[in-house]
Parts: structure tokens; sequence; C-alpha cells
């Protein structure tokens, strides 16, 4: 298995498609502002990037280079899970896996010494609007996180290192960011109604001066916004923005999901633990961004998991978290007082100070939880399980630092011991 010492050892590989295969070789960048990593072994090589900018995208492949940044190799545990929303069984192999700045491929073998080609390509993920997230509801393994496409593939990969997972998912988020970007704006470009030479040799500065052209007269935000064009959305918006949008302290889609499943959800075996379609998921959030309107009792939503799914993925895409990021290491130091009634007094405090929507949002929140373990029994859920749920969802720190298994800890059993005391913590008057 390849240690993270000798990935360091690894040169980049750029490999061009264009009448054949081409392959090259570059050895560093000192370009700080566009790197892909921080390891040193996906440092892009140090090259003239002025006068011939790289283009990442396939428009047309009889007459444009398609280039891919290889950034690393590695054996990892793999398990594909759905196909396109349909599930499959998990099965984890183990896979020669290969980022690229667009996509992640799965290889059966890993490539020779001699420099020959890897085994057979199993798979091929596109990152361009991919999520990735860590989990511990879809595996008992640790270190594993979750690859969801923008098709509804869902994968699971894993490492027995958690260096190793901790750097795998690092680069990938990296690889989705930087992928999104690019293609938005070449979507944007090859929509104008711009004229493009058909000749080799086109002149490259002219239709770079025309995009610029493009871009510095393209509409503001609240132009498109005041013409109609892009909508308000409630996935991804701030809590307090979306409230004071509505006019209320609590989003409307956070009771509206509550209510739906308090009508038909409580006595579901794995309420929240279970996962629904995800390609029904993202149809419900579709409808929910682009319309006022949302009726759960329709047909289309039977399945209480999806309406679950919806309202996780909702607290999950908030650009800051039900538990506000200042909030964080507070309310990590107050899960380790020991003394429960000072535990109780410190939380109870830190919600008060808590902005209102966030405030009232988690009361409604935490009320609901409560009413669902009232039916574990028939649910079969418990405070660990929310805990473990609604941990990772509801807060996380701001920067990527420390360890993130410690972390997980602290969020899950701050969750549990809020629903283990939300009557008193809340004033909350249950029968």
């Amino acid at each position: 298995k390849q240690t993270p010492t000798q990935s360091k050892t690894s040169p980049l590989t750029l490999t061009s498609y264009f009448h054949g295969a081409v392959q090259m070789r570059i050895k560093s960048s000192q370009s700080s502002g566009d790197r892909l990593s921080q390891s040193k072994s996906m440092v892009l090589p140090e090259v003239d990037l002025s006068q011939k900018p790289i283009s990442r995208h396939r428009r047309n492949q009889s007459q444009h280079n398609v280039v891919i940044v290889e950034l690393k190799g590695e054996h990892l545990n793999v398990a594909k899970i759905s196909e396109s929303g349909k599930k499959q069984r998990k099965n984890w192999t183990l896979m020669w896996t290969v980022l690229t700045s667009d996509q992640l491929l799965f290889y059966k073998d890993r490539p020779q010494e001699t420099g020959m080609k890897p085994g057979s390509k199993t798979d091929v993920v596109q990152l361009c609007g991919a999520i990735t997230r860590w989990t511990t509801e879809k595996s008992s393994k640790k270190n594993v996180f979750q690859l969801t496409t923008n098709t509804g593939s869902e994968y699971l990969l894993q490492a027995d290192g958690y260096s190793t997972a901790s750097k795998w998912y690092d680069d990938i988020r990296k690889a989705i960011d930087s992928s999104v970007r690019p293609h938005v704006l070449l979507n944007m470009f090859s929509s104008s109604k711009l004229k493009h030479s058909t000749s080799d040799s086109a002149d490259k500065n002219g239709v770079r001066n025309r995009l610029k052209k493009f871009i510095t007269r393209r509409p503001s935000m609240k132009t498109l916004q005041e013409k109609g064009l892009i909508k308000d959305r409630v996935f991804g918006c701030h809590l307090s923005t979306l409230c004071k949008r509505e006019g209320t302290t609590v989003p409307k889609f956070v009771q509206i999901c509550l209510d739906a499943v308090e009508k038909r959800g409580l006595e579901v075996d794995g309420i929240y633990r279970v996962s629904g379609n995800l390609a029904t998921i993202q149809k419900l959030r579709f409808i929910v961004d682009e319309e006022e309107d949302l009726h759960l009792d329709h047909s289309q939503w039977e399945d209480i998991h999806v309406v679950t799914g919806a309202l996780k993925m909702f607290f999950r895409e908030l650009p800051e978290p039900l538990f506000p990021f200042r909030f964080f290491q507070p309310f990590v130091e107050a899960i380790k007082i020991k003394e429960s009634k000072h535990k109780i007094q410190v939380v109870k405090k830190l919600i008060v100070e808590l902005p209102k929507p966030n405030q009232d949002t988690m009361k409604l929140l935490f009320s609901h939880l409560h009413r669902v373990l009232g039916f574990s029994r028939k649910n079969l859920m418990s405070t660990q399980g929310l805990g473990i749920v609604f941990g990772p969802t509801l807060m996380w720190p701001e920067l990527d630092i420390g360890n993130l298994a410690i972390n997980m800890v602290y969020q899950n059993q701050i969750v549990e011991f809020i629903l283990m005391e939300c009557q008193e913590i809340f004033n909350l008057d249950m029968k």
C-alpha cells in the first residue's frame, strides 16, 4: 500500500488527449493562490500559462484538448451504494483510486512500477456539482466519507488511517469546488452569442478579450433577481436571511417537514436514520427553491424518509450551522462539565445568547425530536441514534482544524445532552 511519504515523491502527470495521448511531466508551481492542495505532491509544475491557458472542459473533443491533471493515486476501500438514486447492495472493494481536476477514477489494479497503465477502469465519477461529507450512518467502518454526484449516485470511501482518509476528503472537496466555477463560467460563455473561428490558428487573445468583456458586462445579482431570472433560495440561504424574508423566526420549510413527520412518521422504523431516495429528495429541494407552495401530503412525497432526508439536507447546507460558528467551542467546553445541573445552566445560557431564528428553530426541532423518542419502541430510535444523526448536521467548526473524530464525538454528545434535558433547557411544558 502506498504510504503518504511515497505519494510525495510521485510527480504530477498532465495528460492531454488530442489525436492520441501525449504525456509530459512538470515539477513545481509558485502560485499559492491557485494551489490545488497543500501536499507537495499535488503542486502544479512551473510553466508559462499566461500565453496558453489550459481549458479543462470538453466543449468539442474533436477540436479541443481534454486536459486531466492527475493529482494522486492510492488504494482506498470503495462501495457504491446508489446509482442515479437507485439503492445498490453495499460491497466494499479495494480500488486503486486516482483523483484528477474534475474526476475520480476507480481501477481494479494499481499501475506497475514499469509505468504501465493501471488495470481496467470500473467507474469514472464526475466531480462537478458533487457533494462530499463524513458519515457514520452508512457503515460501521471508521474514517468513512460519502460522495454524492449530481446525478444521484452515491459512493462510500474509506481508509484505515484517519490522516489518509482526511487528506482524500479535503482534496476531493477542493477538486469539487474548483470544477464548479469553471463549469458555470463556460456555460455562461457558450450561451452568449460569440462567434469563434474554426481555424486552429484563431486568435486566442481575441477570444480571451471577448470573454473578459462578456464577464465585465454581466448583470449584477440584484438585477437578475429584479428581473426574476434568479429567485431567492431556501436551501443554502443563511438562516437569519431566510427568516427575515419569510417574516418568521422558524423557516416555513422546517415547520412543514416537522408537521409531516409528526402526522405520519413518528412510528416509522428508523425515522431520521434511514435515508430516502436521493433523486426524490433533490426533486423536493428543487420545488422548494423554485415554488412557494409545498404540499407534503402529495403522493410523490409518500415516503416519509424523503421528507426527513430533505430536512437534514436543509440544515447541512446552511452557510452557517444552526449552532453558529462562534458558539462551537463554548458548547464543547460546556459539554465537558461533569456536574449535571451546572452543565444544564451553562448550555441554557448559551442557547439564550443565540440569534432569535437559531434559538426558536432549535427549540422547535428538539421539542419534535423529544416526541420522536416517545415512540422509540416502534421507531427504534434512541437518544444516542438521534445524536449521531443530528450532531454533525446541526453543528461543525468554521475551520477544518483539530481532530475530526474528536469533534464528531463532542457534536454527538452536545445534541444528545440537549435532547435529554430539553424540557428544562427550553422551559417546555410537555405532556
